[in-house]
This record gives structure tokens, C-alpha cells and sequence, in this order.
């Protein structure tokens, strides 16, 4: 099962540091969500343990070995990432695009083996896409468009899948068809998850352990019990925030929250 971690992590655009002496650890086997405000530096972190971008500074591990020793293609065949609203080339079927999570496995003019076709196969039936296989990418809703990336990461045959805002400008329904997909991914498929969320209470229910992140540094991190706490939201989100179980899932919810020290609501609120 491959893992991830960071040692002293520092990541910055220019000369502006994002994130500093980031230690962060991923556990084996778990669905994970990064949470955080705007701007915190959610998506850089993913993206710096996906190796889209470059740290300044400190080390990412990749089943205990420097990430930069590897080369993009071991990469490629051990971890998978989907960054937000990823666009395919128009015209591309469903079919063609997951089978291009088999590349880093081809070898000499890259051309799909038996095996290659058996896997994509598979991918299409475990994401309920084996019916769209000929549609074309683009005629697809915006759930259907997010299932088809996430089989051609399962296609790529990778026990660690890292994802960016999966659920960005999906309706709730939606929403809740691709989490569902990853978590039945994560417990039949024993998948590693990584996900950065928006959204406390999806995370809460769909994840095994929550990183909440301020200002490039983890506040907190653990069990949605440990984290979904009005202390650790409101050092994180700077919010009041009422929490309870879930009748249905028994996580935590944020059923309502204020800003801290807004004043000025308050009166209103007050004299209304």
C-alpha cells in the first residue's frame, strides 16, 4: 500500500511562501480530506504532493523514498491526481480517455494490450460508465464528466488517489454520487483517498481522517470527531459553529455558525 508524508515542507509562487515547515502524514488505506479556508493553501499542499509544483524546501515521501529520486512515470504508476475541473480534448469518447490512464504502463509506440483493454474495462464497470463508453466526454453532465476522470485514475492502476475539489460546480445530488463512488472505491478497492473539500460536512461524513489547514500549517488533525469541534473551526474559519451528530450517519454537522466578533450582525440580529 503506498503512503505519503512531508518533512519541513515549504512551498511558495515566487517569492510569496504559501505553506512553511509543513510535517504532514497520510494514513494507508483511508479516505482523507484537506479543509481549510480560501487561500490557506489546500490545493498547493495537494499539489505539491502530487508533484505538479515544485517545493522550495523539504522533502515529499513516497512509500518512504524522496519523491524527487523517482522518476514522473514510477510516479505515475503508484499515485494518480485529478486537479480541479480538469478539461479533456473535445471530441474524446469515454472510453478513449480512461484508457489514457493506462500510458504510464505502455511500453515501446504505446498501443492498449489485452490487459490494458481489461483493465479499462473494469475502471468503466466499477464507475457504472460501461454504458456511456462511446459518448463523447463533452456531452456528459458534470457528474458523469467527474466518474469518467476518476475511472481513468482507476484505470492507471494506483492505490493513491489524490483529488482537488472533486465536487466543485456540482449540484448536490451530484455531489454526492462522486463522494459515494470514492468512499465504495476506498472500502471495496482499498484505495487511498486524498481529497481537498469546501464543504465540513461532506468531509466529515465521507472521511476516515480531516486535515484542517490555516495559513500553510495543519491546526488539526484526526478523526472528523477530533477536528469538527467549534474550537478547532473557529481557530480554522474564524466561525461560532454549532455542531451535532447526524441522525443518519452519526458524524459530526455543522448545523449553523456566526463570524467571530461580528458586532454588527449581532446588533442587527438583535433588533430585528
Amino acid at each position: 500500500m503506498n503512503s505519503i508524508s512531508t518533512t519541513q515542507l515549504n512551498i511558495a509562487y515566487d517569492d510569496a511562501l504559501i505553506v512553511e515547515g509543513l510535517d504532514m502524514q497520510i494514513p494507508c488505506g483511508k479516505v482523507t480530506s484537506i479543509i481549510g479556508p480560501n487561500g490557506c493553501g489546500k490545493s498547493t499542499v495537494l499539489k505539491a504532493i502530487g508533484r505538479i509544483i515544485k517545493p522550495k524546501q523539504g522533502i515529499v515521501y513516497l512509500n518512504g523514498e524522496d519523491m524527487k529520486n523517482l522518476t514522473t512515470k514510477d510516479i505515475a504508476t503508484k499515485m494518480a491526481i485529478l486537479p480541479q475541473s480538469p478539461l479533456a480534448p473535445s471530441g474524446l469518447t469515454v472510453g478513449e480517455l480512461v484508457a489514457y490512464g493506462r500510458f504510464p504502463h505502455q511500453k515501446g509506440f504505446g498501443k492498449l494490450t489485452s490487459e490494458d483493454k481489461k483493465i479499462v474495462s473494469w475502471a468503466l464497470n466499477v464507475t457504472k460508465l460501461k454504458d456511456l463508453e462511446f459518448r463523447e466526454v463533452d456531452t456528459l453532465s458534470g457528474g458523469q464528466r467527474q466518474r469518467v476522470w476518476i475511472a481513468m485514475a482507476l484505470a492507471q492502476q494506483t492505490d493513491l488517489i489524490l483529488l482537488d475539489e472533486p465536487t466543485t460546480y456540482l449540484d448536490l445530488c451530484h455531489q454526492l454520487e462522486v463522494l459515494e463512488l470514492l468512499y465504495d472505491l476506498n472500502k471495496t478497492q482499498g484505495c487511498t483517498i486524498v481529497m481537498v473539500l469546501h464543504d465540513l460536512n461532506l468531509a466529515a461524513r465521507f472521511s476516515d481522517y480531516m486535515i484542517a489547514v490555516r495559513s500553510g500549517k495543519i491546526i488539526k488533525h484526526g478523526t472528523s470527531k477530533e477536528v469538527m469541534t467549534p474550537a478547532v473551526l473557529k481557530e480554522v474559519f474564524n466561525i461560532d459553529a454549532t455542531i451535532v451528530p447526524d441522525p443518519n450517519s452519526g458524524r459530526e454537522v455543522c448545523i449553523t455558525y456566526n463570524l467571530i466578533n461580528d458586532n454588527i450582525n449581532k446588533r442587527e440580529r438583535e433588533t430585528a
